[in-house]
């Protein structure tokens, strides 16, 4: 029987590449710049195995606490039984990237305020998500050609 308690338990899928993603790290993940009270995302990469995270900091969102030269200190929210707990760890730059769930609030902060002016001019807005509409019509020149016209060949047995 193996040992189902080691450390890397359960990651054969959570820490792999990306299909077509293996080899040299791209240079991008160094030049990112984070600075303090920065919105972070941890995602550890299977190829860079020096300062890594834990299995269960993997997909997790932190804050910047501090910069060093090659790892960003962070604070994590964790949940131990029935509280919650600020966890303090030490990640290099390879293993995680800037968040995104700040853009989505700031843009609902922008829509709000669009809300607001459109109440005091008395004026409805649409604020919820629409689908896309269908393209619209447009005419397509032959140039004087007939349009040929395309049907599918019967199957038959070839000989």
């Amino acid at each position: 029987m193996t040992k189902t308690k080691r450390k890397r338990r359960g990651t054969r899928y959570m820490f792999c590449r990306p299909f077509r993603k293996h080899g040299v790290v791209p240079l991008a993940t160094y030049m990112r710049i984070y600075k303090k009270c920065d919105i972070v995302d941890i995602k550890r990469m299977g190829t860079v195995q020096k300062g890594t995270p834990h299995k269960s900091y993997h997909g997790k969102t932190a804050r910047v606490c501090s910069v060093t030269q090659h790892c960003v200190g962070t604070v994590i929210n964790k949940q131990v039984k029935g509280k919650i707990l600020d966890e303090r760890i030490n990640v290099r730059v390879e293993h995680m990237k800037h968040s995104t769930s700040r853009d989505c609030f700031l843009k609902s902060v922008k829509e709000n305020d669009q809300k607001k002016e459109a109440k005091e001019k008395g004026t409805q807005v649409q604020l919820k998500r629409q689908p896309a509409p269908p393209r619209e019509a447009r005419f397509v020149r032959t140039n004087g050609k007939e349009p040929e016209f395309l049907e599918p060949v019967p199957c038959g047995f070839m000989a």
